[in-house]
């Protein structure tokens, strides 16, 4: 990362947020996907993909941890969309009783991301996974579909993207201004991890192919100054 782009959010801040959390499971409301359902999706969107090769666009947590493996990666943008931490939860980086946000892709402006491809023969098995990792309920299957994604060679290639637009219960509209996120993001955690480690992780791994997303960069500076905050709060209180 260039000198004068040095992060507000440091891993030392990240680890303040962490903090033991019990998983509180799927929420009673959820439909969860079974085997056979993943195996139906997996068949159809093969099916639908035919002889193209299969790549998968990340802009998030895919990039730097994607529960699938790929043979070739590149840097992509997707016009039309952009990120945005707009996905409530209750489970893995938040709690019902301190929920965090997840990032998705929100209509307007542009998302700077990777895309990867997966091996020809592997395409059928690889897609399951991809599956699996991204969606765990009925609820997340309008978010998922093929979307046309350009290099930065001037091509432009059909990718699956997911959790972009869709109808879940989850998704928080209107889109919260970022100094309404940056709170959320500094105090929630999960089993899983916290939400701050999620933005830090993203930002450092855009940062790896040359990628500054501007609302990111703003947002981790943000929440730099919320954890600080916080830790200064805490500190008087035991202090008083």
């Amino acid at each position: 990362m260039p000198k004068n782009h040095v992060m507000s959010l440091t891993q030392e801040l990240v680890d303040l947020c962490f903090r033991e959390e019990a998983d509180p499971g799927p929420p009673p409301t959820w439909e969860p996907l079974n085997d056979a359902d993943y195996a139906s999706l997996a068949d159809q969107f093969t099916e639908a993909l035919g002889d193209r090769p299969l790549w998968i666009f990340a802009y998030g947590s895919l990039i730097w941890k994607p529960g699938f493996e790929s043979v070739a990666c590149q840097r992509a943008t997707l016009h039309g969309w952009h990120r945005s931490f707009s996905l409530r939860i209750e489970r893995g980086r938040g709690t019902p009783d301190q929920p965090g946000l997840m990032m998705m892709l929100s209509r307007g402006g542009r998302c700077d991301g990777v895309i990867y491809q997966v091996a020809e023969e592997e395409k059928r098995i690889q897609m399951e996974k991809a599956l699996r990792r991204e969606v765990s309920n009925r609820e997340g299957l309008g978010s998922m579909r093929w979307m046309p994604v350009k290099t930065q060679g001037g091509e432009t290639i059909r990718a699956l993207v997911f959790w972009a637009g869709g109808t879940s219960r989850r998704i928080i509209r209107p889109l919260l201004p970022l100094h309404d996120v940056a709170p959320v993001l500094a105090r929630a955690c999960g089993h899983r991890g916290s939400c701050a480690e999620y933005l830090y992780n993203t930002v450092v791994h855009l940062a790896e192919f040359g990628i500054r997303d501007r609302n990111l960069w703003r947002l981790q500076e943000l929440v730099a100054r919320e954890i600080r905050a916080l830790h200064v709060r805490e500190a008087v209180g035991a202090e008083g």
